[in-house]
């Protein structure tokens, strides 16, 4: 099987799906002309013309209002932010119009719109501009969240989003566009909100999503090592959630670890923690554990940062403690 760019997954499954529907356009800064901020979008212009594949101004309110009424008239944008963190200009027309026009009208629109771009931090970028909103958007109904964590995963998503007839957010990470993975060249789909199981194991489950994930395979693979069998489970979707896959790990495992970068207050381990004791808290030997960022803005310096977020040692040492096998 070939082998792409997580970049190169977010073209093709963007393309194809502007092949197969006249009604998909794509919208965002420097998605045309520069080929996009990461190059997730090169050489979409010269395909498909300016009129399907638009540079906007630097006004995410804006752009974002023309989707969600493009979408209420029959179209299908893709609005690409540069950065999440951009869109807090925005979060009014996602929140109160895309995520809600549905239900507001009584089902006479629907909001085939896609949201995507880079979350959360990616080196030394500083405090405003390294923020994870996975869990900010999947606190509103009306909205589906997606966060993949391979080329493989991002495309089958992006696609699925893509034909969705609700407003999909697809959480990417500056730092996975250069991430490689097979991903076949016949079309497929992959179903939102189903989370897959990345490692399987017997002794602990550990639970992530997005570039995280990577975090967490590292550190199961060196508690083998020692002994410990874990199965890391990538949610893959965050609203809505794969709760049963989480749920039947655990009944195997009996023990619980969450490992996301978000602060904890409202975190998306917050919600799988109560999940679990809600439908599984007998079968649980060791009390849930979550591992999330410190609760602070992220720093500057690359030691603050190394310190703000999750690391394989740090896993490891709470895996060991639900586990109780600490060194």
């Amino acid at each position: 099987m070939r082998i792409i760019q997580y970049r190169e997954a977010v073209a093709e499954a963007m393309s194809e799906e502007m092949r197969r529907d006249e009604n998909v356009y794509l919208m965002g800064e420097e998605v045309a002309e520069y080929n996009g901020a990461y190059k997730a979008s090169k050489g979409m212009l010269d395909e498909f013309g300016p009129k399907r594949v638009l540079d906007t101004p630097i006004a995410e309110l804006g752009f974002a209002g023309i989707a969600v009424g493009s979408a209420m008239n029959g179209l299908r944008p893709i609005v690409e932010f540069m950065t999440w963190n951009f869109s807090l200009v925005a979060i009014d027309q996602i929140i109160s119009n895309a995520a809600k026009m549905r239900q507001m009208s009584g089902g006479q629109f629907t909001i085939p719109i896609v949201f995507r771009g880079p979350t959360a931090s990616a080196g030394q970028l500083g405090a405003t501009h390294s923020q994870a909103f996975e869990s900010w958007y999947a606190n509103c109904p009306g909205l589906k969240v997606v966060v993949p964590s391979t080329p493989y995963d991002l495309k089958g998503l992006l696609k699925s989003a893509i034909r969705d007839d609700d407003p999909v957010l697809i959480m990417e990470s500056e730092q996975m566009y250069g991430d490689k993975g097979e991903v076949p060249e016949e079309e497929y789909l992959i179903p939102i909100g189903v989370a897959d199981i990345k490692r399987p194991g017997t002794d602990v489950t550990i639970v992530s999503f997005g570039k995280i994930i990577k975090v967490a395979l590292a550190a199961a693979e060196q508690l083998a090592e020692e002994g410990i069998s874990c199965e890391v489970i990538d949610l893959r979707t965050v609203r809505p959630i794969d709760y049963d896959t989480v749920i039947e790990s655990v009944k195997k495992t009996n023990r619980l670890v969450c490992v996301e970068e978000a602060w904890p207050l409202g975190s998306i381990s917050t919600e799988i923690a109560y999940m679990v004791q809600k439908r599984a808290f007998d079968y649980l030997d060791a009390p849930v554990r979550r591992l999330t960022t410190a609760d602070t803005p992220a720093a500057y310096a690359p030691t603050l940062m190394e310190a703000f977020l999750p690391s394989v040692d740090q896993v490891k040492s709470v895996v060991r403690e639900v586990a109780y096998q600490n060194a």
